[in-house]
């Protein structure tokens, strides 16, 4: 990974944006109900994710997700400083491409992909209701499962090779379960950049606590299991001889 901190931002803005202005588009443009357009949600999520990764994970590690960049400052492979550097671009990254939906869709009508919790969803007949709480566990689930496969692939070392696609692919079953639900953002900047975009901040607060919280219980997670498994966490000095 590259040790100048400018392209790092970069990689991470760019990767964003391409995150947000792929995934959040295709929720505008097709719906995030259950069924088709969830699918068609999740998969393109995952699939920019993966990609980006691929191209920029040698750059900066591909977080593209404040979450996922508070999940690897927790288990100790990233600076406090980087952190803060990363989070500020990943944001931006995801207002700038909000901001560029606006324009290709004409408006905010379609709402530009903003996560939301159900309302009167109907489930096998029953009406179902997420409210915040509920809403708040969900993301911050989604976000520890993500957050868990990036420390155990990527950062770990472990199918390095496969990492890329490892973490797109629990996007995609993220989205799967979720997007109905929440809209399954579990990312701050998905959510903030159309929230923004669009004014609507409703739950913002839920959008981005829920993913930080379910990102450090996934560094917790990590780091016990290394101690346990007598693994040496990421960024952990090796013992002298």
């Amino acid at each position: 990974m590259s040790n100048s901190v400018a392209p790092k931002l970069l990689a991470e803005f760019i990767g964003t944006f391409a995150l947000v202005f792929i995934g959040a588009g295709a929720a505008s443009i097709v719906g995030g109900a259950a069924g088709g357009g969830i699918t068609a949600v999740a998969f393109a999520h995952g699939l920019t994710l993966m990609i980006f990764i691929c191209a920029y994970g040698s750059v900066s590690g591909g977080h593209m997700n404040p979450a996922v960049t508070v999940g690897v400052l927790a288990a100790g492979a990233i600076t406090a400083a980087e952190a803060v550097g990363y989070i500020v671009s990943q944001i931006a990254g995801g207002v700038a491409a909000a901001l560029l939906l606006r324009i290709v869709l004409g408006g905010v009508a379609t709402g530009l992909g903003t996560p939301e919790l159900a309302h009167s969803l109907v489930l096998g007949g029953t009406p179902v209701t997420i409210t915040p709480a509920i809403g708040f566990v969900i993301e911050a689930v989604l976000a520890f499962f993500l957050v868990t496969v990036v420390l155990s692939t990527a950062v770990a070392g472990r199918a390095a090779h496969l990492a890329p696609v490892a973490i797109g692919l629990t996007l995609v079953f993220n989205i799967l379960m979720g997007g109905a639900l929440t809209g399954a953002a579990f990312n701050p900047a998905r959510a903030l950049g159309p929230m923004i975009v669009t004014g609507h901040l409703n739950d913002a607060w839920l959008y981005v606590l829920a993913p930080i919280v379910g990102a450090i219980v996934a560094a917790v997670v990590h780091l016990g299991l290394s101690v346990l498994s007598h693994e040496r966490p990421a960024g952990a000095a090796a013992p002298a001889e």
